[in-house]
Formats: structure tokens, sequence, C-alpha cells
């Protein structure tokens, strides 16, 4: 299987399944004198473990980052960093009575399609456990960006879960770390964990939408035609495990709007150009305008269900499955920490290809 890696400048490579004995990334590319240590990653990958609360899979596996090599006293060094998550709660038995039968909505077809083996265990290189080295990796590019970009905020959070969506007339930053939903919505929260609650003890699932800011991101990063910022993060986002939709700025629905609705007009501040709002989602020809960078992604409901679905076995015969184990029954509310680790690592990507062309002073200067 090739094509585990991405990015250009600052190049992550994951490996590992979900049931083997480890899981990692090697980050390439983070430039030298980051201060590093396992405990800044630490906090992120807390954010996306499992078995936090009733409303993700119970499987309990700490998530304990080790970095093997890059670092040394307590800074990166400029050469690969190789980071090491242990598997430690796998129950590889839940999966042996489906061994044989494709899992509906899942890669087990295609992944057996294409290389006439698969990993049946959690669904192997293709679990979203293979989320939580992302994240890992996506704490490197936060030290990296908080060095070189120190005004740079990221802030993930769900603003749809199923039928239900927040107000954002409610919607409060702060309410965000509050809920088990990462939702900026109290009342919404309220609503939702009653909802969820239901389909969880039913043994059903629903999907999710996921929104990514980043506020404070300098004009002028991302290229014309190939190279654009937008381009990249939706690639990174449409990479993540149960994605099938992004979404920049005003996104499909840019499809509804009059020219005059969706121009974002211009006028000069005291600072630099202001613009009256944010249609674009902070990209223009695919290069960076200054405002926040707006990132949604829908993710489709957790496959793994109670409901016996239709199927048929590797030799073509029909039959039924029931997909038993530990699953989210809204996968979304940990891709969020997953969806603000994408966006870290494009945008430093972006932030050194940017550094390599043009250097570190302002180009295109207004007024």
């Amino acid at each position: 299987m090739s094509i585990n890696t991405f990015g250009r400048m600052f190049r992550v490579t994951t490996w590992g399944e979900s049931h083997g004995p480890a899981l990692g990334a090697t980050a390439d590319g983070c430039p030298p004198g980051i201060p590093l240590e396992a405990a800044s990653l630490q906090h992120w990958l807390d954010r996306r473990k499992p078995g936090q609360s009733k409303y993700t899979t119970q499987r309990r596996e700490a998530d304990e980052v080790e970095i093997l090599s890059g670092v040394y006293e307590g800074q990166s060094t400029g050469t690969p960093i190789q980071l090491m998550i242990r598997n430690t709660d796998q129950r590889s038995k839940d999966y042996g009575d489906i061994a044989d039968k494709f899992r509906p909505g899942h890669a087990d077809i295609t992944y057996w399609q294409k290389y006439g083996i698969r990993d049946p265990r959690g669904g192997g290189r293709s679990s979203a456990r293979e989320t939580a080295a992302r994240v890992a990796a996506g704490g490197i590019a936060r030290a990296a960006l908080a060095a070189l970009a120190p005004q740079i905020a990221i802030t993930g959070y769900m603003t749809r879960m199923g039928e239900l969506g927040i107000d954002r007339d409610r919607f409060d930053a702060e309410e965000i770390g509050r809920n088990p939903f990462w939702v900026p919505d109290a009342k919404a929260a309220e609503d939702w964990a009653m909802y969820l609650d239901g389909l969880r003890k039913s043994g059903s699932s629903v999907g999710a939408m996921i929104e990514v800011t980043a506020s404070g991101v300098p004009a002028g990063l991302g290229a014309p035609v190939y190279g654009k910022l937008d381009t990249d993060l939706a690639a990174a986002m449409m990479s993540i495990n149960a994605v099938k939709g992004v979404e920049i700025g005003e996104g499909m629905g840019a499809a509804l709007l009059t020219g005059e609705a969706n121009a974002d007009e211009i006028t000069m501040g005291e600072t630099g150009p202001e613009f009256s709002s944010n249609h674009a989602g902070g990209i223009l020809g695919g290069i960076s305008t200054g405002q926040d960078v707006v990132v949604r992604f829908a993710v489709k409901p957790t496959s793994s269900i109670l409901t016996p679905r239709r199927t048929i076995t590797r030799s073509g015969e029909p039959t039924e499955i029931v997909t038993k184990g530990r699953h989210d029954p809204c996968v979304g509310i940990r891709a969020v920490p997953v969806g603000e680790a994408m966006m870290a690592c494009v945008l430093l990507d972006h932030l050194l290809l940017h550094r390599g062309q043009v250097g570190d002073g302002p180009r295109g200067r207004i007024g």
C-alpha cells in the first residue's frame, strides 16, 4: 500500500493498524529549535482518545505518545520526528464472525478488490484509529506554528448532528470545551445528548458536520492553480475517515447566492484591508486573505451498527451481518480534534512553502 504521506515541506507519514501492536507517524520538515516534548503532544491526543464519555466508543486506549527521534533536550533538531502510540485495548475476537463477510459502508470490500487481502480486525489500516497518529503529528505542527506565527489560533467544533444543528445566534466559543460534543451552543448540547443517547441505546449511529476555523492566518499563504491553500485543505479533510464532503467558506451555499450577495466587499481600515463578510472562507484564488480560514466537513454515520444488514461473503454468497464490538454512535465527535490537526499540518506546510518562495517580509503593500 503506497501513498501514506501528505504535505510538501512539512511531510507526515502515518503507519500502523487498528489492532496491531502500535501505530504512529513520521513528521519530516519540522524546523529546528521548536520547543517540543511528549507532554505537549499528549494534550491534543487526550482530546481525541476514546472512552471519555458514553457518547464515544468504549475502547480504552491511553493513547500515550512516545517520541523516538528528532528531538533533543526538548527541541526539534530538524531531522525526522518519529512518533509511536501503542495499542493496548484491542479485542480482535469481536471481529472473528465477520472475517469472511464484507461490512456495508466499510472499506472491507474495496480493500479486498484492490489487494486481495484485508485485515478484518477493526478495519486494519482503514480504521479511524489511524487518526490518532494525525493528531500527534498535528501537535508538532501546532508547536511550530506557535513559534513561527503565534497569532494563529485553530478552533474546531460541531455544527450539526444528524437532523439537529446549532443556533449561530447562540454561538459561544467558551462553551466548546464544556460539553462532550465540542458544540458552541449550550442548548444544542442538551438536545444532542438526549438525541444521541437514544441512538446509542438502539445500536444505531448518526452523521455530523464539523467546522474548523483558523484565525490570525497571514495573507499570502497558498499559490495559484495547483498549490492552492483551499485545495490542500479540502484534500486533508477529505482524507479523514468517514468524511464525505468538504466546504470552504460559504461552500455549497454559494450556489444559492447572487454575485452581489456573495462578494466580500473591501474597504481600507487603519491597519490594512478590511472585508465586509467572509463568504470566501479566508481564501481567494487559492491564497489566504488574512481573514479567518473556515473549513467545514461532513462525516457519515458510523457504519458499524447492530441492525442486521444484507451483504455477501468473499465467495459471493448472500448473508446478513451485525457488527458487534465497541463503536462510536457519532464518529463526528472525535473528528473535531482530527480536523484541527489537519488544519495545523496544512497551514504549517504552506507557511514553510511561502517562506521558501518569498521570504518573511511583506510583499504587496497596500496604502
